[in-house]
């Protein structure tokens, strides 16, 4: 199917004409049928064009997981535009650096988010979404009853693979955030890939309740259950978050994509007998950060009809690098690379590294990005002879399954010695009342650097008995891996993804 493809919009294109009368999106009690996304998209890529939006505009979306998203998505490819989605967890100055560096020509936006918005933005060509009072505002209730739209489809503009489709942002937890440029190619070749992987076919029903912004929930969550022509149920907002086990069950969910987060309370929560009983799901996917042992022993005694896959990817690669597969999974690992994927782990030189040897993770294909807008030197840094430099570090068994131990720049170097904070996250994490661990390197004078760990308890642990946790970590860590500081903190700050953001940390160490 990779090959039937050339643009996002020949995909809803396509599964209109074959799948017309098939209900593509679940939305609250609202069913949306392939044909209708169809003519909703039609209808907005001839609005986008009326407002003057040409081949190569960018296009800013700024909204809460919606029909619209997909909408605004889809009719942005017909027009030869390029798609950027925006974390809609940022500031207005956060916003404005975004629509600034993309050029962004127009931007929808969500009616929630108006607050934001409309402190002093770049862009004042605006559509919104939601429940708008204002009628001088344009928004998508009046465009899609607007009936003079979209008689005249033949607007379509002939991109081809290698044209970018989407900008994605990349989280920026080390200095401004970046702006990764996905062609038609990288996107089309990692949903093709990933269903490849995971056996999704037409009869799947995916959930999406973590925010479609993300590459993770567009590209595997969002575009790729359109793509077999299967449906996707969407959430558009996580309170109460006891509605999405209720979409779940009620709407026959089979793949339930999350973070870690979400599989940490997952495992503990007491789910009740009939939704373990009576739930369809045969797969739940888990991408953004790594998964704690703990979570990956209780989800597995929870659901024994289902198999918890984690995987490994990253924006510049679109972002599925590798993931286990409904055929074989390993504890710990993130997969194996995907079908004509590669993954090397190669030492500061860039010489590969033997079986087993930890260095950094390299990889190859055609989920690679085009490059960084704007940012040509950046490019050059993160792309050499077509090989990705990930900034993590891991190692390869002998049946090549990913390992990943750690972020390069999180690497702790203590008297010339290496530490990887993760597998001393690890160890603390299993400690009775710890909900989760961050281990940060800071300077000292005598050693280079010294292991420091922030934790979060669990809401029902009101003390940490450090003591007893101290001694737990002698059992299982060497004596220069054990934290010289430990700090009980109320929440660890993460990012839209639940991953740690651990500048912040060494930012508060420094202004203590």
């Amino acid at each position: 199917m990779a090959e039937q493809f050339t643009t996002l919009y020949e995909i809803i294109s396509y599964q209109a004409k074959k799948r017309k009368r098939k209900v593509a999106l679940f939305v609250g009690n609202e069913k949306i049928r392939y044909a209708e996304i169809l003519e909703k998209v039609d209808k907005l890529a001839a609005f986008l064009s009326q407002k003057g939006i040409q081949e190569g505009d960018r296009v800013a979306l700024f909204l809460r997981n919606s029909p619209e998203f997909i909408y605004t998505v889809f009719a942005v490819s017909k027009i030869g535009a390029i798609s950027v989605p925006v974390n809609t967890f940022l500031k207005s100055e956060e916003l404005d650096y975004i629509l600034d560096d993309s050029g962004a020509k127009l931007l929808v936006a969500s009616q929630i988010h108006e607050k934001v918005v409309n402190e002093n933005t770049k862009c004042q060509n605006i559509i919104w979404e939601g429940d708008v009072t204002d009628n001088n505002l344009e928004t998508f209730n009046d465009l899609f009853a607007d009936n003079s739209l979209g008689k005249n489809n033949t607007i379509q503009v002939n991109r081809t693979l290698n044209d970018c489709a989407i900008i994605i942002y990349t989280s920026g937890t080390t200095g401004k955030p970046k702006g990764a440029m996905l062609s038609n190619q990288n996107l089309l070749s990692n949903m093709e890939y990933s269903k490849q992987l995971i056996e999704v076919t037409s009869k799947d029903r995916v959930i999406v309740f973590l925010p479609m912004f993300h590459t993770f929930t567009f590209t595997v969550g969002v575009a790729m259950p359109l793509y077999v022509g299967g449906s996707m149920v969407i959430i558009k907002s996580l309170q109460p978050f006891a509605n999405v086990f209720k979409q779940t069950l009620m709407k026959r969910v089979t793949l339930f994509f999350g973070i870690p987060d979400v599989y940490n309370a997952l495992a503990k929560a007491k789910l009740p007998w009939y939704f373990l009983w009576f739930n369809n799901i045969r797969a739940f996917i888990s991408g953004a950060a790594a998964l704690q042992p703990k979570t990956l022993d209780a989800m597995a005694k929870k659901f024994k009809r289902a198999k918890l896959l984690e995987g490994y990817g990253l924006s510049e690669s679109s972002p599925v690098v590798c993931v286990n597969t409904m055929k074989k999974q390993k504890a710990g690992s993130v997969g194996a690379a995907m079908y004509g994927h590669e993954v090397k782990i190669v030492d500061k030189d860039m010489n590969e590294l033997k079986t087993g040897e930890i260095g950094d993770i390299i990889v190859k294909g055609p989920n690679i990005m085009m490059g960084y807008l704007n940012r040509p030197e950046a490019t050059e840094e993160a792309i050499v002879n077509g090989w990705l430099l990930t900034g993590d570090m891991g190692y390869l068994d002998d049946e090549n399954f990913l390992f990943i131990v750690d972020r390069k720049k999180d690497l702790i170097i203590s008297k010339g010695i290496n530490i990887y904070p993760r597998g001393v996250e690890e160890v603390i994490d299993i400690f009775e009342g710890v909900k989760a661990s961050a281990v940060i390197g800071i300077y000292d004078e005598k050693s280079g650097e010294i292991p420091v760990a922030y934790i979060e308890l669990e809401e029902e642990c009101k003390a940490l008995d450090e003591a007893g946790l101290k001694k737990h970590m002698r059992e299982k860590l060497a004596n220069y891996k054990i934290p010289k500081q430990i700090h009980v903190i109320e929440a660890l700050p993460k990012n839209a993804t639940g991953k740690i953001l651990k500048r912040v940390l060494k930012e508060n160490l420094k202004n203590v």
